[in-house]
């Protein structure tokens, strides 16, 4: 099919972020690595045109293809298929939980990319929401994203600096993340600046680590990641932790004052909040 002739008829919205896959391989690859079966339900977030829907329906129970263009969804609607449901609504304000389904959702979704951190946080939930019902609805993500911002969902602190930081904690402390493979400009129309690439999340149901305060971990990588600048001392003073409990908690885990946060694991940070939380008390 010729993807990229049905594109060009259709007005995209650059408010949108709108960049229509149209590379029938890059869609072909979506479907296998999604590894749909007849019983399977599929939410297809940016549906857009309905390229990928067209193949999604033909291997999945059920597809739920939401949208918020009205020009897009008047598209989706050509598609005649009983295993079809056309949704118009932004993903930011929908609940998953609310689609009825004999098992997890399995999710597939080409979504702008401004903002991709806060659907990732919508969809998962953030590090400290243990009863996000969005995530416990679903098993599985792929997503396209920006090469850039994929390297950083999947990053460690082995990673090239810059890479490793809250996105990368978000998106491994509730999924299981790796990059499936890496997508060119001229996939899309119209082209995009970047390089994207094809992620997947399996979903888990318990988070990376078992700690005593979920918020003050959450509290703790904050602190370290948010002035990059600064050593990790530094970062958690400023960050409001009391400089003589920082001192002593380095200390302890004989974490050396000047490191910065990037060159800590998930688990030591886990470690670090542990004890700045027991000698707070």
């Amino acid at each position: 099919m010729d993807y990229l002739k049905k594109a060009k008829y259709f007005k995209t919205k650059k408010r949108l972020g709108q960049n229509f896959l149209v590379s029938e391989e890059v869609i072909g690859d979506i479907i296998k690595f999604a590894n749909l079966s007849d019983d399977d339900t599929v939410l297809e977030i940016g549906a857009g045109a309905g390229f990928v829907t067209e193949q999604l329906i033909k291997h999945a129970k059920h597809v739920i293809a939401l949208e918020l263009d009205e020009d897009a969804i008047a598209e989706l609607q050509k598609i005649k298929a009983d295993n079809l449901e056309i949704v118009h609504a932004d993903i930011l304000k929908t609940d998953i939980s609310k689609f009825k389904t004999d098992k997890k959702i399995k999710i597939v979704a080409n979504i702008p990319y401004y903002i991709t951190t806060p659907i990732l946080a919508h969809l998962l939930g953030e590090i400290d929401d243990l009863n996000n019902q969005n995530r416990q609805s679903i098993n599985e993500i792929i997503l396209m994203v920006q090469e850039e911002v994929a390297r950083r969902m999947t990053a460690n602190e082995n990673s090239p600096q810059k890479q490793y930081g809250l996105l990368s904690i978000l998106s491994q402390f509730w999924s299981d993340c790796s990059i499936l493979r890496i997508v060119g400009a001229r996939c899309f129309y119209p082209k995009p600046k970047v390089t994207s690439a094809l992620v997947k999340l399996v979903v888990n149901d318990k988070p990376l680590l078992e700690l005593t305060n979920y918020q003050h971990f959450r509290k703790t990588i904050k602190s370290a990641f948010g002035q990059r600048r600064k050593n990790l001392k530094n970062a958690l003073i400023n960050g409001g932790f009391n400089k003589d409990i920082v001192k002593s908690a380095l200390e302890e885990l004989n974490i050396d004052e000047n490191t910065r946060g990037e060159k800590l694991s998930i688990e030591d940070f886990g470690k670090l909040s542990e004890v700045l939380l027991c000698k707070s008390k």
